[in-house]
């Protein structure tokens, strides 16, 4: 799976997020995981709506533009939701849970992730 760093700015939040390129990688996602940290946070790109199906453990998901601003933050999405296409929304993010907040991210921000926005 390729690599990336996550910013907000010049802060760098993430320093190696997982970019889901594949069928594969966009299928699996973080199901059946039975917790996650920092090094799993997953970037989708080209994704306005996502689903936690399959999941053990609740997550954040930011939704981000073609240009990298933050349309929409959910936090602790549990197992089994789904969540509808976002209007102004490109690619998506998901972390472990509180992350977002612990991050300081919200909507308006901008982020940035090389290779993707």
């Amino acid at each position: 799976m390729h690599t990336s760093i996550l910013k907000k700015g010049d802060q760098i939040l993430v320093t190696k997020v997982r970019i889901a390129k594949t069928f594969f990688e966009r299928f699996s996602g973080l199901m059946g995981q039975k917790q996650i940290t920092i090094e799993d946070v997953l970037v989708f790109p080209k994704c306005n709506s996502v689903h936690t199906f399959f999941m053990r453990i609740s997550i954040d998901v930011i939704f981000v533009s073609a240009q990298g601003v933050v349309t929409q933050v959910f936090s602790n999405l549990n197992p089994w939701r789904l969540l509808l296409p976002q209007k102004k929304a490109a690619h998506c993010i998901e972390m472990p849970s509180d992350e977002a907040s612990k991050m300081g991210i919200s909507i308006g921000d901008s982020l940035s992730c090389e290779g993707v926005f």
